[in-house]
């Protein structure tokens, strides 16, 4: 059995016969040597432009009913790239939610559903598998599933790029290609930053947090389904085999850590200004004193810091702070720990934050401090409790996340 490889041809490179007909030309190369699973998107500006007409004539039309207008753009978009392969030979089989060779099987979430991975791998690899072997091209729709209850469903934003790597880690495949109109993930937006440069590795934390920064990368859901050992790149078709980016690394299911620092929380107001002009100050001061800060929250008034630094420099910060005239006073809490919570499925467990907090309430665990940031969470707790805390807490999720699961 030949290496599996998986591409997704995004819109921005199928806009139109001639592009169509230079995809196929492309692919039919790339087949050489590989197993090969071509996913695409719909036609550029064919979903915008399918939602807005659905919203116009009916602005509240059911999510179900959307669902199956929206899977129109690639589903017509298969059709045609099917079509095109065919034209330059290549056995090419579409695969589409009316098929036998459908795979994607989803919840019941329509506009963003969720696949349900143990149903989709095995019907990859007792309906997909056998075409590859056969050496055929399977042409799978983007961005769309089927429910357990045969409706169909779309995965939300970037949804194609979920369907490619779901399908890349199902079918073991060696390498996901997301095929764009760039060449690679760059190091900011080059519409807006003069001299951004293609970065060539990156791993998969660092994308994500990218992403939903609003870098226009990969859709954080999609990395979700990155599997060990699978290698994801980024490329054009142009750029494929000299250039591109390299993703390295999966997200874990479920991680709950214990950061090893001890940590104080300073909380200092600031006296004439707002509190985010304090944030330069302090993270002088404390790094100069060799301490590390694990987050700053900033006020109208002022700044809470949380931090590894030895509570004999309170006397020295509020000498910077308050003496120079820059804050009103210090205060500081000593004697915390930080608890970090982060897996690639918590942003599909509804009210994470309430199961992440609920237990340490019924057990009377205060928190001093919580932060989201991305898919992760950062809860503070006095340092006596965060061994219970940090058990109690993966206990709750792992139930819950099991039975969302």
């Amino acid at each position: 059995m030949k290496d599996i490889m998986v591409v997704k041809l995004g819109g921005s490179v199928l806009q139109d016969s001639k592009a169509l007909e230079k995809a196929a030309s492309w692919v039919k190369d790339l087949l050489k040597g590989h197993g090969l699973v071509v996913v695409v998107s719909a036609l550029k500006g064919m979903t915008d432009e399918l939602l807005k007409t659905a919203k116009e004539v009916n602005p509240d039309i059911r999510p179900d009913m959307l669902d199956e207008i929206l899977a129109m753009g690639e589903r017509t978009s298969a059709r045609l790239f099917t079509a095109a392969l065919n034209r330059f030979g290549v056995d090419a089989v579409l695969v589409d939610p009316s098929t036998e060779y459908w795979p994607i099987i989803t919840d019941e979430e329509h506009l963003d559903a969720n696949p349900i991975y143990s149903e989709t791998e095995k019907r990859c690899k007792e309906k997909l598998l056998p075409l590859i072997e056969a050496g055929k091209v399977p042409v799978v729709c983007g961005y769309i599933g089927v429910s357990t209850s045969g409706k169909i469903t779309t995965l939300g934003r970037g949804g194609s790029d979920t369907t490619a790597i779901l399908l890349g880690s199902c079918l073991n495949a060696t390498e996901v290609v997301l095929i764009k109109d760039v060449e690679g993930i760059y190091s900011g937006d080059p519409d807006k930053v003069s001299k951004a440069e293609i970065i060539e590795t990156l791993n998969v934390d660092e994308v994500r947090l990218l992403t939903e920064g609003g870098a226009k990368v990969i859709h954080s859901k999609a990395l979700r389904y990155l599997s060990e050992g699978l290698k994801l790149r980024v490329s054009s078709m142009e750029g494929l085999g000299r250039s591109g980016t390299v993703i390295i690394g999966t997200l874990p299911k479920l991680e709950v850590s214990r950061h090893p620092a001890k940590v104080t929380m300073i909380t200092i107001l600031s006296k004439n200004s707002d509190g985010a002009s304090m944030v330069k100050l302090v993270v002088e001061f404390v790094q100069k004193n060799n301490g590390e800060i694990l987050n700053i929250t900033t006020g109208e008034k002022s700044i809470i810091v949380y931090a590894d630094l030895d509570t004999k420099l309170m006397d020295e910060l509020h000498k910077e702070v308050v003496e120079s005239g820059i804050g009103k006073a210090i205060s500081f809490f000593e004697g915390l720990s930080a608890i970090s919570i982060s897996g690639r499925m918590l942003e599909t467990s509804p009210g994470v934050i309430h199961k992440v907090v609920a237990p340490l309430a019924m057990y009377g665990i205060n928190i001093y401090g919580l932060v989201t940031i991305s898919s992760s969470i950062r809860i503070f707790v006095s340092a006596k409790d965060a061994e219970r805390a940090a058990s109690l807490i993966k206990e709750n999720l792992e139930v819950e996340l099991n039975e969302t699961n």
